[in-house]
């Protein structure tokens, strides 16, 4: 019976995307929030919500482009997964920049209802 070999630089990235689809999942859903928030409270329809609505865009935006790239890593899209390790950090890179912005966008729609409630 021949020993199963298994690549830890394999096992690394995997764990890596699911701690990043985790996170994806969590600023998805904050986003969501953020955006229901809107519509409910009828805030979108002042200068402020709609302000904030376009930053919600904006922030969905940058979601879409993190799916893709996690796409692009996990071998599941048309583009190949890059090969080099550089390549892949440089992909993770701009994945933490775009759920940065992503999470001060949503951030800014949270304080304009803090400033309401205050």
């Amino acid at each position: 019976m021949e020993p199963t070999v298994f690549s830890l630089e394999d096992a690394r990235l995997h764990r890596r995307l699911k701690t990043y689809r985790d996170r994806l999942d969590r600023v998805l859903a904050a986003n969501q929030q953020a955006i229901t928030r809107l519509f409910q409270t009828g805030s979108l329809f002042t200068k402020e919500g709609t302000r904030a609505g376009r930053d919600l865009l904006l922030a969905h935006q940058h979601l879409l482009r993190v799916v893709t790239l996690l796409d692009r890593l996990s071998h599941t899209g048309d583009v190949p997964a890059p090969k080099q390790a550089i390549e892949v950090d440089a992909i993770f890179g701009e994945l933490d920049d775009l759920l940065e912005k992503t999470g001060q966008l949503t951030e800014k729609t949270g304080a304009l209802f803090r400033n309401r409630v205050e």
